[in-house]
């Protein structure tokens, strides 16, 4: 009753926005427009059209509105007239959803001048202005300049606002939301608690705003990796904004999605995608077909079919929101090239490297040109073009690319970030897998120092990072050591994670490769159950990586002489992903391979060859880990060599050299294999 008092039509409008009931706004404001003969009046509802268009993501059209407004009142008013600033706040709020900073922080920066000499140095109209020059500022990932910004405003508020404003409490948001993005977790806690004690006291029990408030906290704790209190936020937000909000509001929509993410982060992606679809069916409703928060939602529900080995279903989400980004958004804008990268990652998933590369260069592109140079998602960029070339087995190029983003977020982030931890993180796996071991040590320890600092103590990220210099111990020799690690890791997963979470699998197969290397094949075989029980939970029948456990397993078996024992194991593992991958995988080589070398210990070589070449046929004609062309040489090698075919044994061993050569250092372990392999053969041949 109180938005429509006063103000008659217009105030109805405003209302019907409140609800998100933007259509039936429009309509009304469409019919004022015609009747209205008056210039002020007509920038008046120009001005509430762009707030509807704005609101619906029609960002173009919203612009347009704006500007007629403008136009009109530029002729009838001072040229610092505060309703100006009004109208220079709107098309600066356009250009920021547009990513268009850097003129966003333009108009904004002109409202701030007309209101400032206009009004009162403490008026709160010019700490919205300064918070509009934070908001820009955040965006462009310049933290720094958006903090000074957001506390300008904030100066203001204290000193003008009485201490339980609602608008007191948005700032304290706005300032934790700074800390969130800066990855200072402890802070936006601060910040956002906050706010919620002021909107507790000042607003009425099922507010929007005082849902929103516990949202900003639920976010803040799933980023700490405790998603039992996220998710305990996130559903008193869920309450009141079913209490406030009409049943197709687009804040009711947002609601869902965010307890789907927490579901997706326990690896509970039946729930997750439940959540994701009812947040998706609000939005056809409410929305507009090309609204970016549809595209958002299509990319969600995509990501839990990529999770769940559905690659298809994952494209086919994933191309719906790049399909409505593109028509929602400019060519250039980041939220497209975000989407660019996801479909790159099911393509990297399925080891289509060709395709992954094509659509990360496509949203890298973006990227540069919307982006300041220093900005965390140019560096977030450079990163997964270095994971397809990591997965290639070009560790030259992954480190080049990986560098680059360390470089970007050694300048654009706190030293304590997350996201830097990220960065050296991935470049200890570069190292890991070239055998440089002391090295990868060094960077997963410096990420493990940050960790460490910036994270709670049973968060899931330092639970991997325990993992992490686990398989460097491991790699050298120190299984005592390798084990610790892994217990640590497992020990952060048994508090934070549910008790059939994939992480769990990955944690019990890493224990499982220790006990391995050390000779203790019970126990190995012990461990790769427990990981294989948890796969069989967690992931749908038809995941290709139901097939790892298969595979840990024949290992063992090979180990332990019990050839019919890895045959079996080796062969579901095939048949799982000849059933779930396309053909030609990669996974399918390394199956051939495991197999074939099975057959050469049994002494079929016959059988042994058979399934080597049918390895070495994918791997020379599809994408795949060189290294792992290179084993299959080696294999080969070495069943000629038993053979007694000499000449045919040293082709495939000098392949296999070869291709280890180019791709490791000199002091590599499997340069070792080769080199071994190779003294046999001369021994056998009689040249000494």
């Amino acid at each position: 009753r109180k938005e429509v008092d006063g103000t008659g039509w217009y105030r109805m409008g405003q209302l019907l926005l409140k609800i998100g009931q933007f259509d039936e706004a429009e309509e009304l404001y469409t019919a004022l427009l015609e009747e209205t003969s008056n210039d002020t009046d007509k920038a008046r509802i120009n001005n509430k059209l762009g707030d509807v268009k704005y609101d619906q993501g029609r960002y173009e059209e919203a612009m347009s509105f704006y500007k007629t407004a403008f136009q009109i009142y530029r002729k009838a008013l001072p040229k610092d007239h505060s309703t100006l600033a009004e109208i220079y706040n709107s098309i600066g709020a356009v250009h920021n959803n547009m990513a268009n900073h850097s003129r966003a922080v333009k108009y904004f920066e002109t409202a701030l001048k007309i209101r400032k000499q206009a009004l009162p140095s403490t008026h709160s109209d010019i700490a919205q202005s300064y918070a509009w020059v934070g908001a820009a500022y955040n965006n462009m990932g310049e933290y720094s300049k958006a903090l000074e910004f957001y506390e300008k405003a904030h100066k203001i508020y204290e000193i003008a606002l009485p201490s339980n404003h609602p608008s007191l409490a948005k700032s304290y948001n706005c300032i934790g939301g700074v800390y969130y993005s800066m990855g200072d977790y402890s802070k936006t806690l601060e910040f956002y608690e906050k706010s919620l004690k002021i909107f507790v006291k000042a607003l009425p029990s099922n507010h929007p705003d005082l849902g929103d408030s516990y949202a900003s906290i639920g976010a803040a704790y799933s980023s700490m990796g405790d998603y039992s209190k996220a998710l305990d936020f996130y559903e008193k937000a869920h309450q009141i904004h079913e209490i406030a909000l009409p049943p197709n509001h687009p804040n009711l929509g947002n609601s869902y999605n965010c307890i789907g993410t927490i579901y997706y982060s326990n690896g509970d992606y039946s729930k997750a995608l439940e959540f994701y679809e009812k947040a998706h069916q609000i939005y056809e409703i409410a929305l507009p077909p090309n609204h970016p928060s549809l595209a958002t939602s299509y990319n969600n529900i995509g990501q839990v079919y990529n999770a769940t080995g559905d690659y298809s279903k994952a494209v086919e989400f994933y191309e719906k929101s790049n399909k409505t980004f593109e028509k929602a958004l400019p060519p250039n804008h980041p939220n497209l090239a975000t989407s660019y990268g996801k479909i790159a990652g099911v393509y990297r998933d399925m080891s289509d490297y060709s395709k992954a590369l094509e659509f990360y260069e496509k949203a890298h592109k973006i990227y540069e040109i919307a982006l300041p140079p220093n900005h965390p998602s140019l560096a977030t960029s450079y990163s997964n073009i270095g994971q397809v070339y990591n997965a290639m087995g070009d560790y030259s190029k992954a480190l080049e690319f990986y560098e680059k983003d360390l470089e970007i977020a050694n300048n654009a982030l706190s030293p304590n970030h997350p996201d830097l931890a990220i960065s050296f993180s991935t470049i200890g796996q570069v190292y890991n897998a070239m055998g440089d071991y002391s090295k990868a040590q060094e960077f997963y320890e410096k990420a493990h120092k940050i960790y460490e600092i910036a994270l709670p103590p049973n968060h899931p990220s330092l639970a991997n990072s325990y993992n992490n210099i686990g398989q460097v111990y491991n790699a050298v020799g120190d299984y005592s050591k390798a084990l610790e690690f892994y217990q640590k890791s497992l020990h952060i997963f048994e508090k934070t994670l549910p008790p059939n979470h994939l992480d769990f699998g990955s944690s019990y197969a890493c224990i499982g490769a220790a006990y391995s290397s050390m000779g203790d094949y019970s126990k190995a075989l012990e461990f790769y159950e427990k990981a294989h029980k948890i796969y069989e939970v967690a992931l749908p029948l038809n995941h290709p990586h139901l097939a790892f456990p298969f595979n840990w397993l024949g290992k063992v078996y090979l180990r332990m002489k019990d050839y019919s024992k890895a045959l079996e194991s080796f062969e579901k593992c095939l048949s799982i992903w000849q059933k779930t991958s396309p053909e030609n995988h990669s996974y399918l080589a390394i199956a051939f391979s495991s197999i074939g070398d099975v057959h050469r210990l049994m002494g079929d070589y016959e059988k042994a060859l058979t399934f080597h070449r049918n390895a070495i046929n994918i791997q020379e004609n599809v994408q795949c880990n060189p290294l792992d062309c290179s084993a299959t040489y080696i294999n080969l090698g070495e069943t000629y060599r038993e053979m007694k075919d000499y000449s045919t044994a040293l082709t495939y061993y000098q392949k296999g050299l070869d291709i280890r050569e180019k791709k490791l250092p000199k002091n590599h372990p499997d340069l070792a294999v080769v080199y071994h392999n190779l003294a046999k053969l001369y021994l056998a041949t009689e040249q000494y």
